[in-house]
């Protein structure tokens, strides 16, 4: 998704308003307030990215196709490092779609015509979903008073009907996690439909898998914390500790442990307390107070 776009290979014209280019001074309108009314799908490209040549115009032909249903942004990185750092643009091509001014779905990396063709097709059914959505809140519903069972049939049968949908396809990974069945949790996620790799809700049950492994084998809370209080300096025994706390449901106080671990030392073991309270945050809610306070701290001492 980086690299110059070719306008020579762009599909027929679409109005303006259809297909922009914008920046962080137009984000808020172009994206967020226009996402109130039709998704907007958001390319994150840059002057010197070869696939960005080929997503891009993939995605304005099937944005054109949509016929208003959908609209298209597209964000140069290099000239607008704010916005693509906010949304944690780590590699491009990246795509993500908006709607009701929040972020639902996305992908990263170059994807088939026929997989950029179901993204858009899935977006522009959104607000006409023939009771989809309630579906799936139901599901969640489900879920959350514990009738996992009832949960997984119902998530299973709306994506029968809709193979496309990462709403039902993360909630039925979270679904089989709820019901102890790590492997196929781990099963179905490895066969989740390109279009919806990298979708929020398919990567926040990815997390929530991890988490569930780094349970099984997480060490003593109580042993961890006496190895950590007699060597304030033992890397390795802060990290354990804050599996430790996230396994017995401490999430506040693991993410604490790992910002310790990460003012302590930043590159210890490859970034891992980094990569770790990434993982966290993936796996929970994007409005958890636990995620918003997690991700001001870390900011706060990576520019420190």
């Amino acid at each position: 998704m980086f690299g110059t776009l070719d306008t020579s290979a762009t599909p027929a014209a679409a109005p303006a308003d259809v297909i922009k280019d914008s920046s962080e001074a137009t984000f808020m309108q172009d994206v967020i307030e226009a996402s109130k009314e039709v998704p907007v799908v958001v390319d994150f490209w840059a002057p010197w990215c070869g696939p960005c040549k080929t997503l891009g115009p993939l995605l304005e032909t099937a944005v054109t196709a949509a016929k208003g249903k959908v609209r298209m942004v597209r964000i140069n990185v290099d000239e607008n490092q704010a916005i693509a750092a906010q949304l944690r643009v780590q590699t491009i091509p990246t795509v993500y779609a908006f709607f009701e001014g929040q972020p639902i779905d996305g992908f990263q990396g170059a994807i088939s015509p026929s997989g950029v063709k179901q993204f858009v097709e899935g977006l522009s059914k959104l607000g006409d979903d023939g009771g989809l959505g309630a579906a799936i809140e139901a599901a969640e519903q489900m879920l959350a008073e514990g009738a996992v069972a009832d949960a997984i049939e119902t998530f299973t049968a709306i994506r029968e009907e809709e193979p496309g949908n990462a709403a039902a396809f993360g909630g039925l990974a979270r679904a089989l996690l709820a019901q102890g069945d790590l492997a196929a949790t781990e099963a179905l996620l490895a066969e989740a439909p390109a279009a919806i790799v990298h979708a929020k809700e398919v990567e926040a049950a990815r997390a929530q898998l991890e988490l569930a492994k780094q349970a099984a084998n997480a060490g003593p809370e109580a042993e961890l914390r006496a190895k950590v209080e007699a060597d304030p300096q033992d890397r390795q025994a802060r990290f354990d500790l804050a599996l430790a706390l996230h396994a017995a449901g401490k999430v506040d106080e693991a993410v604490d442990t790992l910002l310790d671990l990460f003012r302590l030392d930043r590159e210890w073991n490859d970034g891992a307390a980094r990569a770790q309270l990434f993982t966290i945050f993936d796996a929970l809610p994007a409005n958890d107070p636990v995620v918003s306070r997690g991700r001001r701290r870390l900011t706060s001492m990576i520019y420190v």
